[in-house]
């Protein structure tokens, strides 16, 4: 019995660590891992268009769509919401 319990203790100890959530910090704010991976997918535009006029239409469709994780919504209303989404 003793030969069980130390790998299932050695396992435990492995996996609890890795079941936090991963986060995230650009600046001031925090972002779950998962949120930043939804914002990647609704920021992603046809690539031939000028980056900065792709960083300004997406930024203004992404704060608008209800997909958005509302962990976003603080940084839509800031006037470097742009420059915010583009570092994340």
């Amino acid at each position: 019995m003793k030969g069980i319990v130390f790998p299932v203790t050695v396992m435990l100890l492995i996996l609890v660590p890795s079941s936090q959530p991963v986060y995230v910090q650009e600046g001031e704010f925090s972002f779950p891992l998962e949120a930043v991976k939804k914002l990647k997918e609704l920021l992603a535009v046809n690539t031939t268009a000028s980056p900065h006029m792709m960083a300004r239409t997406n930024f203004i469709s992404v704060c608008a769509n209800p997909e958005l994780p509302e962990e976003f919504q603080p940084v839509c209303q800031r006037d470097d919401a742009p420059a915010i989404f583009n570092r994340l």
